[in-house]
């Protein structure tokens, strides 16, 4: 573990990183939507190490078709003055039915807490994810 001596703030390993992704099914895509950044809540699943997350026509199916993508998820306890952020980055590509397979293992995923269609299955493949811990200073 590494801990800046002068922000106190502590580099959280990639294993661990990865762990956090798998055990929450909430989380953050940012995308490109034109010239201008965007953030969306997405309900997701891990799946090896790539994010998977269901959707429906606009603006991250549309995101797929140019592939950069990134995916926060984090974690904070605003009493004690401590928290986490894992983010990860990454294409973004859709899950066709060429893919059947994959397909079929990920029908078990999370379905969107807002009614409408999400007939898409997108997948963010992870090529860097970093994380970072804030803890009460003594």
């Amino acid at each position: 573990m590494f801990v800046d001596n002068r922000t106190g703030i502590e580099i959280i390993e990639r294993r661990e990183c990865l762990a956090l992704l798998a055990a929450d099914d909430f989380g953050r895509i940012g995308i490109l939507e034109g010239a201008s950044p965007l953030i969306l809540p997405v309900n997701y699943a891990l799946d090896g190490e790539a994010i998977i997350f269901r959707s429906g026509e606009g603006s991250k199916l549309a995101a797929a078709r140019r592939t950069a993508a990134c995916f926060e998820i984090d974690g904070h306890d605003s009493a004690r003055h401590e928290g986490w952020s894992v983010v990860a980055r990454g294409r973004l590509e859709e899950v066709t039915p060429y893919e059947g397979p994959a397909l079929e293992r990920l029908a078990a995923l999370p379905h969107p807490w807002a009614d409408a269609d999400r007939g898409h299955v997108l997948r963010m493949v992870i090529a860097s994810v970093q994380g970072r811990r804030v803890r009460p200073r003594p």
